[in-house]
């Protein structure tokens, strides 16, 4: 019987970074991950780097390097016809993925931990029973420590399964052969508006149909009225209040998506429906009923406020417990487990975990919104500032948007930040970090923000908290 000090089970951002991070403290690792690529060969990175994150990315930023090909005019810029080849579109994108998932493998290999790759099942006592192929024989692996990572699966509509052809999830759906002519995305959500983003830019007509009446009802108010503005002038249809109640498919390949909307019934055919309703936590057959570990109605792992799960010396962090669904959130963790187990005390702060849309444009935010607060009965002060305003933006283009701020109306300290524009999933880390140090919007309006950049934009809505934005008409203190 193979042993080991840790085991981590999951190859994803949540478990290959904990393993790193074991590797790292001198505890003997393991990690084992079922997921195989082209040529049956191992595939490391989880759904983020193999089917989610990193694919989507790169078939965002192609994308809209193809829309702009077309109004390279304005800028002086005279080209020919523009033209899509898809086909090498998700060449470039399949290449950026193999990269980064051959990467982990050496990774791994560097730190000197143990990679597996096939199944594998806690039972009693923090054994492992792993397999590499379905019908191989089964080998038992012992631990001090276990680590469960195992990631989230797309949600399957009940009565409108998936074919993979017609009716498709997010995987399908970053790896259409062809341009579908009219595509029907069920979930305007983080999923459905960059999926819609990126099939609307190669000419694809899209509509979204999206059950709440709120858009975007995670972000704050104000920015998600932003984002509907631009996103309706972008061309999308987003229908709000819009259930869906079944699918059909239709001759010439068409299919029909009934919904109803406002109380009445109406239909709209598309080539192809991409089912984008969210991610359910992938737990089936991880772990045997005797191995202690408990999950909620919905599939969650239980865990503690340090990733504990009820088995004793077995952890669980990422997608398959509380908390935003994130990468960078599942990453967090699994450094954090990885160091508790050493014997250190590190914290996450679930406060200060950014969320990013990868549209154009960019969407970020982190800590509290408007309503939030108002709910807290929390007084606070919001400055904001347009990117039209910015020099930066205006030179490259990118005038969409702008930067929010809300700070504490007693101590000034800042609260949450909200970002609609170029470049936002970068512009959040300042704040982030500020958070992270308990900074207030005099602290970033105090700040030397180099000239012209996009971040001015950021240091003049942390002067406008106050009343006293230098580039923008207001009445400052």
């Amino acid at each position: 019987m193979a042993e080991y000090q840790v085991i981590v089970i999951g190859g994803g951002p949540g478990g290959y970074v904990a393993a790193l991070r074991c590797a790292q403290l001198g505890l003997a690792t393991a990690c084992i991950d079922q997921r195989r690529g082209r040529g049956d060969k191992p595939s490391w990175g989880g759904t983020c780097l193999n089917v989610g994150c990193i694919p989507s990315k790169a078939l965002l930023d192609s994308s809209e390097r193809f829309h702009e090909a077309g109004q390279l005019g304005e800028h002086g810029i005279k080209v020919g016809g523009v033209g899509l080849d898809l086909k090498q579109m998700h060449k470039r994108k399949d290449e950026v993925v193999a990269a980064l998932t051959g990467g982990i493998a050496q990774l791994l290999t560097a730190n000197k931990i143990t990679a597996l790759t096939g199944t594998a099942k806690l039972l009693a006592d923090r054994k492992v029973e792993f397999k590499e192929k379905p019908r191989s024989k089964a080998k038992i692996l012992q631990a001090e420590h276990v680590i469960l990572a195992p990631g989230s699966v797309p949600v399957e509509l009940q009565d409108m399964p998936f074919d993979h052809k017609r009716v498709v999830d997010s995987t399908d759906a970053l790896a259409f052969p062809r341009v579908p002519k009219r595509l029907g995305i069920i979930g305007a959500g983080v999923i459905g508006l960059e999926l819609g983003s990126v099939w609307n830019r190669l000419g694809s007509e899209v509509v979204l149909l999206e059950a709440m009446d709120e858009f975007l009802a995670g972000a704050d108010p104000q920015i998600a009225r932003e984002a509907a503005k631009q996103f309706k002038s972008q061309g999308l249809d987003i229908r709000l209040g819009a259930k869906v109640e079944r699918i059909q498919s239709l001759r010439g390949g068409l299919v029909a998506m009934h919904y109803t909307q406002g109380g009445k019934a109406a239909q709209v055919r598309v080539d192809r429906v991409v089912v984008a309703v969210g991610r359910r936590p992938a737990t089936e057959a991880v772990f045997s009923p005797e191995s202690g570990v408990r999950t909620d109605a919905r599939g969650f792992i239980q865990v503690d406020a340090e990733c504990r799960t009820d088995a004793a010396g077995v952890w669980a962090v990422g997608d398959a417990v509380r908390g935003p669904m994130l990468a960078h959130k599942a990453s967090e963790e699994g450094v954090a487990v990885a160091e508790r187990i050493a014997g250190q005390a590190p914290q996450v702060h679930f406060d200060t975990i950014p969320w990013v849309i990868y549209t154009a444009p960019e969407i970020a935010w982190v800590g509290a919104t408007e309503p939030q607060l108002k709910e807290q009965g929390i007084a606070y002060r919001a400055g904001s500032f347009p990117f039209a305003a910015n020099p930066r933006a205006r030179a490259v283009g990118e005038m969409q948007g702008f930067a929010k701020l809300l700070a504490c109306a007693n101590t000034d300290r800042i609260l949450g930040a909200h970002l609609i524009g170029p470049q936002a999933s970068e512009l959040i880390g300042e704040l982030v970090l500020g958070m992270e140090f308990a900074a207030s919007a005099e602290d970033v309006a105090r700040t030397v923000h180099a000239h012209p950049t996009l971040s001015e934009t950021l240091h003049e809505a942390a002067l406008a908290v106050d009343g006293r934005a230098l580039h923008r008409a207001n009445r400052g203190g």
